[in-house]
């Protein structure tokens, strides 16, 4: 089965970074991946959550939303709380940023990025994932050039892709018409040391065998490679 595009099994969609894209938060950038398009900006705040007050170190946590109009269907917004899949992936892009951080490296502050979903065509966690370390990044290095945190928070560049089994083939950074029909659906983050941060796959009808694994794992690992060469060249100064 041809992919959308005529894409080989290990393209990703066209990808590109618009660093600086809200006027209003100049640590932001606007990732686009294919037709997924998803905005993350980071705001610096004052103080730490309660079990790291008075320890010194400071946190980093994030937030995810989809806008009402970023899929066929109109999204709710969210009132009173968060829950399910917005949870999850909340959880998922904090624990992603602070595995390549340096928490004891900052005073007692909170660096919140914000992942709002424009448009939804698959990989928007990914997407989220590597478009809020391009934010990050950007925040924490306009904080070490005021000397206000010290250097060497960050540790190795993150980014993260989909991958999945789709007609028996694998496949990298799944689109909707893709995803809806995988076998296979699994997220991959990792650094460019080529060490996993997070791992997240499913079987969708039957199990998958270690060599669809491995055969994925080869394919996230050169899609997040190229995704962390474009990191690199957004935020060269």
């Amino acid at each position: 089965m041809a992919r959308a595009h005529g894409r080989r099994a290990n393209e990703l969609r066209p990808v590109s970074m618009t660093r600086g894209f809200l006027k209003n938060s100049p640590s932001s950038v606007l990732i686009e991946m294919g037709k997924t398009r998803v905005i993350c900006c980071a705001t610096v705040e004052e103080g730490v959550p309660h079990f790291l007050k008075g320890s010194g170190a400071g946190w980093i946590t994030a937030e995810y939303g989809m806008l009402p109009g970023s899929t066929l269907q109109r999204v709710s917004r969210t009132r009173g709380g968060v829950g399910g899949r917005t949870a999850e992936i909340q959880r998922l892009l904090g624990r992603c940023l602070r595995a390549v951080a340096r928490l004891d490296r900052l005073p007692e502050m909170t660096l919140r990025i914000d992942c709002d979903v424009l448009d939804a065509d698959g990989g928007t966690r990914t997407a989220a994932i590597t478009g809020a370390w391009v934010a990050l990044a950007d925040a924490i290095g306009r904080l070490e050039d005021k000397g206000a945190v010290k250097r060497g928070v960050l540790g190795s560049p993150l980014a993260a892709v989909s991958v999945g089994m789709v007609g028996g083939r694998a496949l990298v950074d799944l689109d909707y018409s893709e995803d809806s029909i995988a076998d296979v659906d699994m997220n991959v983050a990792m650094t460019t040391s080529g060490r996993f941060v997070e791992i997240q796959g499913t079987a969708e009808s039957a199990p998958f065998s270690r060599k669809e694994l491995d055969a994925m794992l080869r394919l996230a690992a050169g899609g997040i490679r190229r995704l962390i060469r474009i990191q690199r060249e957004v935020l060269a100064p």
